[in-house]
């Protein structure tokens, strides 16, 4: 009978997988890249679905729970494909432990930053970030921090509920200003 138990499906699991597709789908908008400078490549992909789960995670934070276990589930969600990603581009074996451990490094260190930038009134310091981390850009990126101000204001208003069930929402191509950073 417990050999039946893994072949059942997990609602939870379901549910945060689900969560976190939408997530990486909002990563993926044409916009982003072509308006708000994001590199079209593996790393500016990495940079653009860790704003999205960070901005989301900051959203879980603020609801009771058990909105944490949903934040962490949705971590874990997030390196498992992670993972699969770096499998799938054929890094070996041995080189996976490694490179997740820097993946988990980065990841901590644009929470912080992105946290810090996102708690001051100011978008200076989070400008600065996103260039930095997002853009590979010494000088600041105004539109992506008013992107990530306005997706942060979007999720506002959404319910653990709401977030799993309809998914988050993020700031749409007509709420920034289309200045490229």
């Amino acid at each position: 009978m417990m050999v039946l138990g893994l072949f059942r499906k997990n609602p939870r699991r379901e549910a945060i997988e689900t969560l976190y597709q939408r997530v990486a789908a909002a990563s993926r908008e044409p916009f982003l890249y072509l308006d708000l400078g994001v590199p079209d490549t593996v790393e500016g992909r990495f940079e653009a679905v860790t704003l999205h789960v960070i901005l989301v995670l900051r959203r879980l934070q603020r609801l009771p729970s058990p909105a944490d276990e949903v934040a962490q589930e949705l971590v874990d969600c997030f390196f498992r494909h992670l993972d699969a990603s770096l499998r799938e581009l054929a890094v070996g074996d041995i080189a996976v432990p490694k490179r997740m451990k820097k993946l988990g490094e980065a990841f901590k260190g644009r929470s912080l930053a992105y946290r810090r930038g996102l708690d001051k009134s100011d978008d200076g310091e989070l400008a600065s970030t996103l260039a930095r981390n997002v853009l590979g850009l010494s000088e600041p990126a105004p539109s992506l921090a008013r992107y990530a101000r306005s997706s942060e204001a979007e999720l506002a208003g959404l319910s653990l509920d709401d977030l799993l069930r309809r998914g988050p929402s993020f700031a749409s191509p007509s709420q920034k200003e289309g200045d490229r950073p």
